[in-house]
């Protein structure tokens, strides 16, 4: 449910852009399935090794102390929450626009107004009660199962009926560009911002394990159904998402596909007909339950960190009568709606891929470390070395690729990151602080 929502509708258009062609841009689909399912192997190892919630920020902290940590939390708090809020927002508007707006892309300051409205409504909705933003997830849920659905059925019997010119070898492969092994990086960047929340289910070992007891029925369970919800989820949400990608070539030629601006849309009226209002209903529905899910995520991550004493303690305030974080809400809303104005979605969707493999991997490194420093620990799931390492190859091709094809995008979000040193070393290091500094924060 965390990984499948937006990125499969605005992914494939920029997968197939630097891919080059339809057959290699399904393979990049089917392979970033299975480097997703390498990291979930690994973080299946840290979550009961480690076993506290707060995902990468917890292991980070534990193994590389309270400035790495801190960078991680400063990035995901400033970059990569606030981005993946304003690429979902930017699609939501999108394709409710795009019935307005059939034959031209929708207007910047149109798709931007009503992206801000949406994001600031269910920031209101979130500060206001517990109870609808979850129920709001609950309802909204249907959207993007519905719309993949009918997608994937609709491919098949496109497929039954002879419809699948695009998909053959001799076509699939017929290159309108050479790609470089930059364009590749930057194709596989687009497809891992589909994946991207495979690692959510280590936000919440705490909920699931039971800290007093080295060794409970609790910990029992999470050991028996953490892999298994690993082997089950990410083969499916692989084969979901190349489906949905091959059903779109049954419908339109990669040059359609890569004008449109909203490419469910754009499949439901060649093919559904009168019915062709179901796409973009069904991809605004799973968007606007994305945005909600996102900062429902983002506000609790954020007063996370300041409830360990890496924020101020004003964001991890919570409202006596709602019990909602409205701080931490207020500030994930904000820094959302500067991140919107910033560029384009594709752009956006470069920078925070390229932040979150940063992250990832620097997480897995300290798998790694941890092995080295603490070989005697109880992990009661050790993977086999092979998968970090296998992992963290791909990761470093990734991610060097990426800074020499996208230089100032990658380069920008560095620069984000290391901002904050000096505010570690102010924030959280510095602690006799002058008491006009304690009243400022």
């Amino acid at each position: 449910g965390n990984i499948i929502g937006s990125g499969i509708f605005i992914s494939p258009k920029g997968v197939l852009e630097h891919a080059g062609s339809v057959g290699l841009a399904l393979i990049i689909w089917v392979l970033g399935g299975g480097v997703a399912a390498l990291g979930s192997l690994c973080y299946a190892e840290l979550g009961v090794t480690i076993p506290k919630s707060g995902g990468d920020y917890s292991y980070v902290t534990e193994i590389f102390g309270g400035l790495a940590g801190f960078l991680l939390l400063w990035s995901a708090v400033l970059i990569m929450y606030p981005t993946s809020l304003a690429v979902i927002a930017l699609t939501f508007s999108n394709y409710v626009l795009q019935p307005v707006f059939p034959n031209c892309i929708p207007p910047y300051n149109a798709s931007r107004i009503l992206s801000m409205v949406c994001l600031l409504l269910l920031t209101w909705v979130n500060s206001s009660s517990v109870r609808w933003a979850t129920r709001i997830q609950d309802i909204f849920t249907a959207g993007k199962l519905l719309a993949l659905t009918l997608i994937i059925i609709v491919g098949f019997i496109q497929i039954f009926k002879g419809n699948y010119k695009e998909l053959t070898p001799s076509n699939a492969f017929k290159f309108w560009m050479t790609p470089s092994v930059g364009h590749l990086a930057l194709a596989f960047l687009q497809g891992s911002f589909a994946f991207s929340g495979w690692n959510f289910l280590n936000y919440v070992t705490e909920e699931l394990v039971d800290p007093r007891r080295q060794v409970s029925i609790s910990m029992m369970l999470f050991l028996k159904n953490l892999p298994r919800a690993i082997f089950i989820s990410i083969p499916l949400v692989t084969f979901v998402y190349t489906f949905t990608n091959i059903a779109y070539f049954t419908a339109m030629s990669p040059q359609e596909l890569l004008s449109s601006n909203a490419v469910a849309v754009t499949f439901g009226e060649k093919l559904l007909g009168y019915f062709s209002w179901v796409m973009p209903v069904s991809v605004a529905l799973s968007t606007f339950g994305g945005i909600n899910g996102y900062l429902f995520t983002s506000s609790r991550l954020c007063f996370s960190g300041a409830r360990e004493g890496h924020l101020p303690s004003l964001l991890a305030m919570i409202h006596v009568k709602h019990c909602t974080p409205i701080p931490a809400l207020l500030i994930c809303c904000l820094a959302t709606l500067i991140i919107m104005l910033v560029g384009d979605t594709y752009t956006l969707i470069n920078y925070v891929s390229f932040i979150n493999y940063l992250c990832y991997g620097v997480t897995i490194i300290g798998l790694i470390v941890l092995r080295w420093k603490k070989p005697k620990i109880f992990r009661p799931i050790k993977v086999n070395l092979l998968i970090p390492i296998t992992y963290l190859a791909f990761w470093a091709f990734l991610l060097i690729f990426s800074l020499y094809s996208e230089p100032i995008v990658c380069g920008v979000g560095l620069i984000i990151i290391l901002t904050g040193v000096p505010v570690f070393f102010l924030g959280v290091y510095w602690r006799n602080k002058p008491k006009c500094v304690n009243r400022l924060i």
